[in-house]
């Protein structure tokens, strides 16, 4: 069973746009579910899963362009309410006899949008004039017969058309980036008003629905899940232990390259406050012996993944009746698992090192959110705030912020700079405007003078950055006071350092992590 067998759905048609994703997050941002579904779904296909509402996503310069992606004519005849964005308004004003010429004139960036019919249905609310972000060179010249022409911009003089009878809405701007001032208003009107579509895609009701599928799904076997103490598998560990109780257990393994107090945290947690059966396995000195020496980060990675399947299974081998093996997979691994088909997990996913004679079921609870929801349901199930806003953390841990060989002084070394630099930042940022920020430790040494005596030392490096969603970053403007209080502490109060740097590099063409 499917959340889109008890939501009302809507379809995101894929063309191959950037903006695919945050479309199906707006939509679900309006309390509905959304799912995002490749071009070529043929009409009898969604006839059969009978979404309540499609969006046309944008995609690439052209429909002319040579395999511009196309979609099934007769979809438009179904009677299920369509809005195209940019690309989506282009090829339906094609598809039903209107209009795209080739401009040599393009738009993008900020436009000022001028409705020119206020009594239209989608941009009903809006005000005359507003600002919306445009991304086009072609765009539709001429309406199909029965579509109201509602607004324009200066360049574009069918910004936005409509044919109310037919159910079919476009607009050539991109109501789903924040740069469009009424965006998720018009989003919403179309959902809710237009499209008849209720506000219920809630976290209560996402947690009852996962709870109902996950307790038929299982029935009355047990289920063992790796806990790592980031929020995926905190969140799915919360969710099973409410689904199915002492059927859970899991296996926490750890390689002794968290963060300060993580660990402690992990087990306080899980065990301390939620009850589950959690088996905590401390397998710092077997990690330690086998990462002495190794000084590339991606042996590094290896090492320790290959590692932590294979302490995991000796645990999971030692439990009797276990059947199913969850895991944190989300709706982007979903999403970009490739080939057309958005029901596939990427590869890595299903690439699970099962030892010979070793097998288990998944079971993915969360494979329909995006990580926004994850954190959302974490925070509705009552995970500290500490793990729900976890930031991102590389699967190796310190690992990879250790430059060249690992030891234990080396960690210890760098989890009590982490910890100052994410305090700090912390008190700070309360309103969370910097996505991710730590500490590293190169392998180098610097002369210092502290008191009288000459040092050789280690520096840190602290690294801060804005993003959105890591695919690029910029270094974060601290304020000067913040790195010399940092700067202060981390020398003063670990031993072994004696200079601190801050990255100001933002990516690309670096990278957030320094691996």
């Amino acid at each position: 069973m499917s959340y889109h067998d008890q939501q009302p759905t809507v379809f995101v048609v894929d063309f191959g746009a950037q903006y695919a994703q945050l479309i199906a997050r707006r939509v679900r941002e309006a309390k509905v579910y959304s799912e995002i579904v490749p071009h070529d779904i043929t009409a009898e296909e969604i006839e059969r899963r009978h979404p309540a509402a499609l969006i046309l996503s944008g995609g690439p310069a052209s429909v002319y362009a040579p395999g511009a992606p196309k979609m099934d004519p007769r979809i438009y005849d179904l009677g299920i309410p369509i809005l195209g964005f940019c690309y989506g308004m282009q090829l339906m004003a094609l598809d039903l006899g209107g209009k795209v010429p080739h401009t040599d004139i393009g738009e993008y960036g900020f436009a000022e949008l001028a409705v020119m019919e206020p009594e239209c249905r989608l941009l009903e609310g809006v005000p005359e004039t507003s600002q919306v972000w445009m991304s086009h060179r072609d765009s539709v010249g001429t309406a199909p017969e029965g579509f109201l022409v509602t607004a324009c911009t200066e360049i574009t003089a069918v910004a936005a058309m409509e044919d109310s009878s037919r159910g079919l809405y476009a607009t050539q701007f991109h109501p789903e980036v924040a740069h469009t001032a009424y965006g998720q208003q018009i989003i919403k009107r179309f959902l809710h008003e237009i499209a008849g579509i209720p506000p219920v895609w809630t976290m209560v009701n996402i947690i009852d629905e996962t709870v109902t599928r996950v307790r038929e799904q299982v029935g009355t076997d047990r289920v063992i899940c790796g806990l790592s103490g980031g929020v995926d598998s905190s969140v799915v560990a919360a969710l099973l232990h409410r689904a199915v109780g002492d059927q859970l257990t899991c296996v926490f393994v750890d390689h002794g390259m968290m963060r300060l107090d993580e660990a402690e945290q992990v087990v306080r947690t899980f065990r301390d406050q939620f009850h589950i059966d959690l088996v905590h396995v401390q397998a710092q000195e077997r990690y330690l012996g086998l990462l002495e020496h190794v000084t590339d980060p991606e042996l590094k990675r290896r090492i320790i993944g290959e590692e932590f399947w294979k302490v995991f299974f000796e645990e999971a081998t030692t439990l009797e009746g276990v059947k199913w093996l969850a895991q944190g997979t989300l709706y982007p691994d979903v999403i970009e698992s490739g080939n057309k088909s958005a029901a596939k997990i990427k590869s890595h996913h299903n690439l699970i090192p099962f030892p010979a004679g070793v097998h288990f079921d998944l079971i993915e609870p969360l494979r329909a959110l995006f990580k926004d929801e994850v954190r959302a349901v974490g925070a509705e199930l009552g995970l500290p705030d500490e793990i729900v806003h976890r930031q991102p953390f590389p699967g190796p841990g310190l690992a990879v912020r250790i430059i060249g060989a690992i030891t234990e002084e080396k960690l210890d070394i760098l989890r009590k700079a982490d910890a100052i630099v994410r305090e700090e930042i912390g008190n700070w940022d309360t309103e969370r405007s910097v996505w991710q920020y730590f500490a590293v430790l190169p392998d180098i040494r610097s002369v210092g003078v502290m008191g009288d005596e000459r040092t050789y030392g280690h520096p840190i490096i602290i690294r801060a950055v804005a993003s959105a969603d890591a695919m690029t970053a910029d270094w974060a403007r601290l304020p000067h006071e913040l790195l010399a209080k940092m700067s202060n502490r981390i020398i003063n109060e670990v031993e072994g350092i004696n200079r601190v740097a801050y990255d100001i590099t933002s990516k690309p063409p670096g990278t957030i992590e320094w691996e």
